[in-house]
């Protein structure tokens, strides 16, 4: 039975054999894994994973996929909206550390990373297939036009680098864009690090990029009462991540 792809889902089915075998074995799923795919589909990723790693769960939304997807032993099957899923209860369920993989659905990549963000302490590794253009801004450096929000907001929690390029014609149908293949290793955290400010920080850093960061994050920090030493003679994109992250620690606890 032939599966059209619908757009609401934002769906591009991976199809080249070359290169679903390349990420396969960048992904080097181990058989004990507590293995998570988010949008299996067709089950390009799925069929070549389960074959290294016995137990497999799937988050699938489109119910005529999950429907297909149940047929298979061995597959753990979730019919959810990947943004309503509770990582950290499914790790506590799996007891272990979770291995996400993934082709994201390009048009809510990013809401997905930042839903992540919440369970990344009960993560092992995520190996996701996205937009060349956010893989490129995910691990960009201070000082580039690619250096911005989502940057920051990423990597003050993994180590990210990108593995592999995919191009468009390995999609059924084929996408407008490139993509690419992402690692991500979430970072070891601080004990009693408070950065309940961040996100907003960030975000009002970030909301007018030309101007020098007294004109944005200067007055918010001004409404704090926070009289700080923080350049602010320098745009957003000139901030190295940890300085944001040290900023937002200060702010919590003083």
């Amino acid at each position: 039975m032939k599966h059209a792809a619908r757009k609401r889902f934002g769906q591009h089915f991976l199809t080249d054999e070359f290169i679903i075998g390349a990420i396969v074995d960048l992904i080097d799923p181990q058989a004990d894994d507590a293995l998570v795919e988010i949008g299996p589909g067709l089950g390009a990723l799925t069929w070549p994973l389960l074959l290294r790693c016995p137990s497999l769960t799937v988050i699938e939304l489109d119910r005529d996929l999950v429907a297909r997807l149940r047929r298979r032993d061995g597959l753990q099957v979730i019919e959810a909206d990947v943004l309503q899923v509770d990582f950290g209860a499914l790790a506590q369920r799996l007891a272990r550390p979770l291995r996400l993989v993934g082709n994201l659905p390009y048009n809510i990549s990013t809401p997905i990373l930042f839903h992540l963000l919440a369970s990344a302490h009960v993560v092992a590794d995520q190996h996701f297939m996205l937009q060349k253009e956010v893989a490129r801004r995910m691990a960009a450096a201070p000082g580039g036009k690619e250096y911005g929000r989502l940057s920051v907001m990423l990597q003050w929690r993994y180590h990210i680098e990108t593995v592999l390029d995919v191009p468009a014609t390995a999609f059924e149908p084929p996408p407008r864009v490139e993509s690419a293949i992402v690692r991500m290793r979430p970072l070891a955290q601080p004990v009693g690090q408070r950065l309940e400010l961040l996100p907003e920080l960030v975000t009002v850093a970030f909301s007018q990029r030309r101007k020098l960061l007294r004109h944005t994050l200067g007055r918010w920090l001004e409404a704090r009462g926070h009289a700080g030493d923080f350049d602010l003679q320098r745009r957003a994109e000139e901030v190295p991540v940890a300085q944001y992250v040290a900023l937002a620690q200060r702010l919590a606890v003083g």
